[in-house]
C-alpha cells in the first residue's frame, strides 16, 4: 500500500511540470518550493514511470487492432 504523501497530488504534478519548464536546475525548483530535491526528482521519476507503463498498454491495443485487421 502506498503511504499518503504530506503533498497533494496538483502540487507534485506542477512541481514536476515546472522543472520540466523551467530553465532553473531542480534544485533550486525545489529550494523555492520548500521540498528536498531528492523527493522532487523522484515525483519526477515516479510521472515517468506512469507514462511509459501507460505508453505500453496504449501499445499493445493498437497492435491488437492492427492484428485483428489483417
Amino acid at each position: 500500500m502506498p503511504r499518503s504523501s504530506k503533498y497533494p497530488e496538483q502540487f507534485r504534478k506542477d512541481a514536476v511540470e515546472l522543472v520540466r519548464t523551467s530553465q532553473r536546475p531542480l534544485r533550486q525548483v525545489a529550494r523555492d518550493l520548500g521540498v528536498n530535491h531528492e523527493t522532487l526528482r523522484n515525483w519526477g521519476q515516479d510521472r515517468r514511470e506512469a507514462g511509459r507503463a501507460t505508453d505500453r498498454r496504449v501499445g499493445r491495443r493498437r497492435s491488437r487492432r492492427v492484428a485483428g485487421t489483417a
